[in-house]
């Protein structure tokens, strides 16, 4: 599955992102289980509202971490969670 930048981005209804104090990060968790973030990964999911497209998560988080450079990686990670249906666009 393929990230389309025009499209916006939406965490799923079907999974829930919350912190989880026991582990001490941020959690995906659903029927089947539960998938342990680290804080790069939490930060992009955080983005995925249903309001912003591939660009403007990207440029949020690169002012958001002071960074340049990250399309790819955001991009490649969005990809992976949009094949495990943490994410979805409409």
């Amino acid at each position: 599955m393929t990230i389309n930048p025009d499209q916006p981005i939406s965490f799923s209804r079907l999974h829930r992102l919350q912190w989880e104090e026991a582990q001490q990060k941020h959690v995906i968790l659903y029927p089947e289980g539960m998938v342990e973030l680290n804080q790069s990964s939490a930060a992009i999911l955080q983005m995925c509202d249903g309001t912003r497209k591939l660009a403007e998560i990207v440029s949020d988080l690169e002012n958001q971490f002071a960074a340049t450079g990250l399309h790819n990686d955001i991009s490649a990670f969005l990809e992976v969670a949009l094949s495990n249906g943490w994410i979805q666009q409409h």
